[in-house]
């Protein structure tokens, strides 16, 4: 493979690793550092990338194992919000429905935060990057079942803890978990 041909393949996936660089590490700098190394990593693997059914899933899993292994070579940190988590297009201007979205927001993240790991990867692989579960499967080294299992409980303990916050005196619970989720 030839620097053209690389660039062409591997470049316009540049954005989506940095998107997904930064839901693993939440931090914005750290994770253009994981994208250029896994560049790098892939220029010097381009004779074989061929081999691989899916460049994308595969350059993926490089990400992840790259930001994992950062991820256990530092203590965690915790960032306010995950940018861009619930702007999935709401064209309200109303003060009290932005503000509304805004709290929404900041709940999902908290409970993001805390669901395990491999549950917060695979929701966030799923909900936010849109892959399919075979490609989920490329990345995390699972079977689509565990896949399958791991996201329907990361679902229902969001649920769950939406309920649960809503019933102390928050707005009313099923309708907005369902909104949510």
């Amino acid at each position: 493979m030839d620097a053209t041909q690389f660039k062409n393949l591997i470049l316009p996936l540049s954005s989506k690793l940095l998107h997904f660089a930064n839901l693993l590490l939440r931090e914005n700098n750290e994770a253009e550092d994981a994208v250029q190394e896994v560049c790098l990593k892939l220029w010097k693997i381009r004779d074989s990338l061929e081999k691989y059914d899916s460049v994308e899933a595969f350059a993926m899993k490089v990400t992840r194992n790259w930001c994992l292994d950062r991820l256990k070579a530092r203590k965690p940190v915790y960032v306010e919000n995950y940018q861009g988590w619930y702007d999935r297009g709401s064209d309200e201007t109303d003060p009290y429905h932005l503000m509304e979205r805004s709290d929404r927001k900041v709940l999902l993240n908290r409970i993001l935060d805390r669901l395990p790991e491999q549950q917060r990867l695979i929701i966030q692989l799923r909900e936010l990057e849109g892959l399919e579960f075979e490609e989920i499967a490329l990345i995390t080294d699972m079977s689509i079942n565990a896949i399958r299992v791991n996201l329907f409980r990361a679902r229902q303990r969001m649920r769950e803890e939406i309920i649960k916050y809503e019933q102390n005196g928050h707005q009313s619970s099923k309708a907005s978990a369902d909104k949510i989720l």
